[in-house]
């Protein structure tokens, strides 16, 4: 039996997912949709790729600033900065374009460079046709989050997008938002923008998914190393103009101040990106729970949402994972098979501290495996401890294991130091293949940074066999 499935938001990580995935199936029809300009999906073009592009000349900047053998700071060159970044995101939309347009070269897959609309819920207007399809697949990512605060209309502000074409920048600037944007993007604002930045934080550290102690060493670092103002547990009240920039009224522990600056910054997060596609014509209803963990929506059963749209978790490989289970399972629903649910071993990254000193976690926080009562060791390292890290002049920073006290299996890790995101990939295979530790080769290439997990797997081994 032929199905046609319609794919609004073609460009982007998710999207692409799934017309690759269904595209050589000889029974499905295609049709994808997107009107972005220059087109390429939120990562490419103000997403992650542009976003580490940046990070690392503020990265350059630290390293030589904290380099004792090293004499003098140099300045950023905030315009070439912005020309090469502009210049790699260029050529990575137009490789994504391509791949999408070359798609639409075959029998069985057209493409429209146009806006989509629901008229029902299946059909979607798609410029001044109206097509039916058997199934609609919504990826069209997310927006940037403007909180709800009095006055926030009245201020001009800037977001992610704006840093990352910015080629100069205001003397100070007050942060609302530290979740990973704001982690990410604080650094670069004080170390290649040069500014005095405070930050706003709501609770007593950063780092929601990660335990205690990798929030503290965050704000320890961005404190002394990035000399950051950072406000816990504070909460924003209202904003106005000034004649030189913008007021936050904040408040903490009931008493209220005000933080005068040249501008605000928003790294508040993003939402679904949902705005004027017509749901109001169809039975879906966006909200907690509005889609499965099958990608199929829970009020229309042939139309499935997938990566940031449906608000589970804005991460671009899980937005890939996600639509690929969404091509699985509308072929598994046209068959009248039972739908897979999509289930992944947690696994993040943040470009902390210019991506100096980044944060990675693969599976479960020691927290989780406490609050599922489990039976487990925990080992905790710090980076210090390995004197690879002060010969490369980034001692900063610790990383955790986490393992099953019973039988060894490794079931998470964190870092916060030098490299662990090139070290994420490493433990998300022990983690998703279920290796016990005592099982891991604890023999890293000397002098290299993969020593601090060496010294994790040895020490939790130890303890496993006592």
């Amino acid at each position: 039996m032929a199905i046609h499935v319609l794919v609004v938001g073609a460009y982007g990580s998710a999207g692409v997912a799934v017309a690759r995935s269904l595209a050589d199936e000889p029974n499905v029809r295609l049709t994808l949709v997107d009107d972005g300009v220059p087109g390429g999906g939120l990562c490419i073009l103000e997403g992650c790729m542009p976003s580490k592009e940046v990070l690392s000349a503020a990265a350059h900047r630290y390293h030589v600033r904290h380099d004792p053998r090293l004499s003098g700071t140099p300045d950023v060159d905030l315009e070439s900065v912005v020309d090469r970044k502009d210049e790699h995101v260029l050529g990575f939309a137009e490789h994504r374009r391509e791949a999408v347009h070359d798609l639409a070269e075959r029998e069985n897959v057209e493409f429209h460079h146009d806006s989509a609309r629901f008229v029902d819920d299946r059909t979607v207007a798609v410029g001044d046709r109206e097509i039916e399809a058997d199934y609609v697949v919504v990826a069209t990512g997310s927006v940037v989050n403007v909180p709800d605060l009095p006055g926030i209309d009245d201020v001009e502000y800037a977001t992610s997008a704006d840093v990352l074409d910015a080629t100069e920048f205001p003397d100070s600037g007050v942060v609302m938002g530290f979740g990973y944007v704001g982690i990410e993007l604080v650094p670069y604002l004080s170390e290649a923008a040069g500014m005095d930045v405070t930050v706003v934080e709501h609770d007593e550290r950063p780092l929601d998914e990660a335990d205690d102690a990798f929030g503290d060493e965050l704000l320890d670092i961005y404190r002394e190393e990035f000399d950051v103002e950072i406000l816990t547990e504070t909460r924003e009240k209202r904003v106005e103009p000034t004649d030189d920039g913008v007021r936050l009224h904040v408040e903490r522990d009931g008493e209220e101040r005000a933080i005068d600056a040249d501008r605000l910054f928003l790294f508040t997060g993003r939402r679904p990106n949902l705005d004027g596609l017509g749901l109001e014509n169809t039975a879906l209803e966006p909200g907690t729970g509005w889609v499965d963990d099958t990608m199929q929506a829970r009020d229309a059963p042939r139309t499935f949402v997938v990566g940031d749209a449906n608000g589970k978790e804005p991460i671009l490989h899980v937005a890939k994972e996600q639509g690929f289970t969404a091509a699985e399972n509308i072929l598994a629903h046209a068959r009248g098979d039972d739908l897979d649910r999509y289930e992944n071993v947690h696994h993040h990254v943040v470009f902390s501290a210019a991506g100096v000193y980044p944060f990675a976690r693969v599976g479960v926080s020691e927290r989780v495996a406490d609050s599922e009562d489990r039976e487990y060791v925990a080992v905790t390292r710090r980076a210090s401890d390995d004197g690879v890290f002060e010969t490369k002049y980034a001692p900063e920073g610790l990383a955790k294991l986490v393992v099953d006290a019973n039988d060894g299996t490794v079931l998470g890790y964190q870092g916060l130091h030098y490299h662990a995101d090139v070290m994420a990939k490493t433990m998300q295979v022990v983690v998703e293949r279920e290796m016990d530790v005592r099982d891991v080769p604890d023999r890293a290439f000397h002098p290299t940074t993969p020593e601090i997990l060496d010294g994790l797997f040895r020490e939790a081994s130890s303890k496993i066999e006592r």
